[in-house]
C-alpha cells in the first residue's frame, strides 16, 4: 500500500464566511486553536498557510515555527494576491502596472519564506485576473502580461516550485486561467522546471473535467503536477466538501492515475466547513474518505485496466470498479 502524505490548508480548521454570512458561521479562532484543532488527526503531517490571513511579513517566521513546533511540516505557502479589496480588478494581469508590480512582490515575499524554511513550494492563485463582461479585456495583453509575471517569479528563485491553481470562475464571472488545459499552456509557454500546477480537484469539477484525464494530461504535456487541492463540489459552485462525498467513482479513477503516473507530492485538504462546528471531525473524515477511496483504487489490476482499456468496455470497467470497492 502507497504511503501518501496528507496537509491541510490552515483555514479547514478556522471559521468561515460567505457573502450572506459575513462574519462566519462558527466562532472566529486564532492560529493558534487551527494548529491545535490538527494535532487531533491522526495521518495529517504538513500545513498549508496563506499570506495575510494566517502570515503576514511581521510574524512569518514565528509562525512557521508554530508549525513546526506543533509537529507539522509547512507544505505550501499561498501568496495573498486575492483577499485585498486592491486585487479586484486583476493582479499579475492586471491593466495597472503598479497592481502587477505589487502582486509579483507578493508572490516573491512567499517564495522567500518557502526557500528560508525548506518547505519550497508557493501556490499562487491569481483569481481576480479575468472579465465580467463583454468588452471588459484585451485579452492579448493579459495573457502577455500573466506571461511576463510568471516568467519574473519562476526566475526569481528556480529552487522554489511555483504551482499555479486555476478555477473557472469566481469571484470573476470568467476567470482566465480556467482549466487544466489552459493552465498547462501558460506554463509550457514559460518552460521552466520549477513551475507547474495545483490541480484542485473542486475547481476541475467546476469545468466538468474528468480528474483522471486531467491528471493524464498534466503527465503527458510536461510532467507538470506539483500540487492537489482536495475537496468535492456539484459541479455548480465552489462548495468546498468532503472529499469523495459526492464523486465517489470518479475518486477511485483519480487515484489510479496519480498512482499510474508517479506523483509523489502533498494531497492536501482544501476544504470551506460552513456550517460543520467540529472541524476535527471534517478533516479526520476527509482523510478517512481519502484512505478508502485510495486503497480501493489499489486493489485495481492493472493487467485487467489495460484490457478494459484497449476493448473499451464498458461494463467491464463498472464491474472493476464495483469489485474494487466492495468485493
Amino acid at each position: 500500500m502507497k504511503t501518501r502524505r496528507y496537509s491541510a490548508v490552515a483555514v479547514v480548521f478556522g471559521a468561515t464566511a460567505d457573502r450572506y454570512v459575513i462574519q462566519g458561521y462558527t466562532e472566529q479562532r486564532s492560529f493558534d486553536q487551527m494548529l491545535e484543532d490538527a494535532k487531533q488527526v491522526p495521518g495529517l503531517t504538513g500545513i498549508e498557510v496563506i499570506g495575510g490571513w494566517h502570515i503576514n511579513d511581521q510574524n512569518q517566521h514565528a509562525v512557521v515555527k508554530q508549525i513546526h513546533d506543533a509537529g507539522f511540516q509547512l507544505a505550501c505557502v499561498i501568496p495573498e494576491i486575492w483577499a485585498n479589496p486592491k486585487w479586484g480588478w486583476g493582479t499579475l494581469a492586471s491593466t495597472d502596472p503598479g497592481i502587477r508590480r505589487d502582486a509579483v512582490e507578493r508572490i516573491k515575499v512567499a517564495m522567500d519564506l518557502a526557500a528560508s524554511t525548506n518547505c519550497n513550494h508557493v501556490s499562487p492563485w491569481p483569481g481576480h485576473d479575468g472579465w465580467d463582461y463583454v468588452f471588459q479585456a484585451d485579452y492579448i495583453k493579459m495573457y502577455d502580461w500573466m506571461l511576463e509575471g510568471l516568467e519574473e517569479c519562476a526566475a526569481h528563485n528556480p529552487s522554489v516550485k511555483i504551482s499555479l491553481e486555476y478555477k473557472p470562475k469566481e469571484p470573476r464571472t470568467h476567470i482566465m486561467i480556467n482549466s487544466t488545459a489552459k493552465a498547462l499552456l501558460f506554463v509550457n509557454m514559460i518552460n521552466k522546471p520549477n513551475l507547474g500546477i495545483n490541480l484542485d480537484v473542486g475547481h476541475a469539477n467546476m469545468g466538468y473535467e474528468t480528474l483522471a484525464e486531467s491528471v493524464a494530461l498534466l503527465k503527458r504535456f510536461g510532467n507538470r503536477l506539483m500540487h492537489l487541492h482536495l475537496n468535492d463540489n456539484y459541479r455548480l459552485w465552489d462548495d468546498d466538501m468532503v472529499p469523495g462525498s459526492v464523486h465517489t467513482l470518479e475518486w477511485v479513477e483519480f487515484f489510479y492515475w496519480l498512482d499510474r503516473t508517479g506523483y509523489d507530492g502533498w494531497y492536501s485538504l482544501d476544504i470551506f466547513a460552513y456550517r460543520e462546528k467540529n472541524k476535527v471531525a471534517v478533516a479526520r473524515e476527509s482523510l478517512a474518505w481519502l484512505e478508502l477511496l485510495s486503497k480501493a483504487s489499489e486493489r485495481i489490476d492493472h493487467q485487467e485496466a489495460d484490457a478494459i482499456y484497449a476493448s473499451g468496455d464498458a461494463m467491464a470497467a463498472q464491474a472493476m470498479l464495483r469489485r474494487a470497492l466492495f468485493g
